[in-house]
């Protein structure tokens, strides 16, 4: 089964909201649990799965700087709210049987590994899934280009940012009925459209390592397993023009 998916390897990027509950913030063990089971149908597969989950739902660092917060503070908050999130994650993954670790850039023995990338490697192909927490333990950086760099540090097949809509749309599909889904943008549409795929940093980064983007939306049944065998699945972005 393993030699006919398109991917082996995957990062799957979750924003901290896909914890939270109805209210919009804190973490709901519900949630968790959901993720956690959708989490295992892929490891069935026997796909390799790290994840770099952010922290949306507990700490945004804007806030703290609308009031006056100095801005490295405010970063190495969320980045220690990611941890908690990392946690979470975890224990529902563990309670279903999913063996699992957590690793933080920023070093916290007590609850998590530190990260170092050949152990993260290691972990992996034991079929573990590993929670890499705290970004890349530098302020400036978003999640988004955490999991950028920690994709390519493990050598991932693809770069999976999981959303709650289908893919990446020409506007807000929320507010406009008649937004367009993309179903493959290059990397340079992305940044020039500012779509909000990811951040400038994190495209720029998979653009110069030739590290594909899929976008999808997490909670719709089965889209996660189907684009592991390559089935047209939310937003790909790449460098092939016209694709």
């Amino acid at each position: 089964m393993v030699d006919e998916l398109k991917y082996h390897r995957i990062l799957l990027k979750l924003g901290g909201e896909a914890l939270s509950g109805p209210q919009g913030f804190g973490i709901d063990p519900i949630q968790a649990d959901d993720i956690a089971k959708r989490i295992a149908e892929v490891k069935e597969t026997g796909v390799d799965v790290a994840i770099v989950i952010g922290a949306g739902n507990l700490w945004r660092g804007r806030r703290g700087l609308d009031r006056g917060m100095d801005r490295a503070t405010a970063d190495y908050m969320g980045m220690l709210a990611t941890v908690m999130n990392a946690l979470a994650l975890m224990d529902a993954l563990e309670r279903i049987g999913i063996v699992t670790r957590v690793q933080s850039a920023i070093e916290m023995h007590s609850v998590a590994e530190p990260y170092i990338r050949r152990r993260a490697i290691r972990h992996l192909e034991k079929g573990r899934v590993v929670i890499l927490g705290a970004g890349t333990g530098n302020p400036y950086f978003s999640t988004d280009t955490a999991a950028a760099l920690r994709a390519m540090e493990i050598d991932a097949d693809v770069l999976i940012k999981a959303t709650k809509v289908d893919g990446v749309y020409d506007s807000d599909p929320e507010i406009n009925p008649d937004a367009k889904l993309f179903e493959h943008l290059t990397y340079i549409e992305a940044i020039n459209l500012r779509l909000e795929v990811m951040d400038s940093t994190a495209i720029s980064l998979c653009m110069d390592n030739n590290l594909p983007i899929l976008v999808l939306n997490l909670w719709s049944r089965d889209a996660l397993r189907a684009a592991l065998w390559g089935n047209k699945v939310g937003t790909l972005v790449n460098g092939n023009a016209g694709e």
